[in-house]
């Protein structure tokens, strides 16, 4: 990876703290100690790009991830015959909020009750 192609989280460099955000390549005052963000401005000392490490994903939102998984496992059930009677409904309409809405409900409905 290309030095100002580093963005995002990385194992802070400089050892100060957990984690260190960097945009466009350069170290920014964003850090992250036990999941809190504060602000701290990165040391005047050279970093080797080459030994960044990116950061692990810290987030807790107390769910388990279940609901995404359920997301993923209805959209892979949705069948050809579903998208071809979503097309063919609104040929030549104009987009209705309510029926566009209805429609979503019932692929839903009809994905997670078989």
């Amino acid at each position: 990876m290309r030095p100002h192609e580093i963005q995002g989280w990385y194992s802070d460099p400089y050892g100060v703290h957990e984690d260190r955000y960097f945009s466009a390549g350069r170290a920014t005052k964003l850090i992250r100690d036990a999941g809190q963000e504060s602000y701290h401005e990165p040391p005047a000392q050279p970093y080797d790009p080459a030994e960044l490490v990116p950061a692990v994903a810290q987030v807790d939102d107390g769910s388990d991830g279940i609901d995404l998984r359920s997301a993923d496992e209805a959209e892979r059930s949705a069948t050809a015959s579903d998208l071809r009677r979503a097309d063919q409904a609104s040929a030549g309409k104009p987009y209705d909020a309510q029926a566009a809405q209805r429609a979503a409900l019932d692929a839903f409905d009809r994905s997670v009750n078989g």
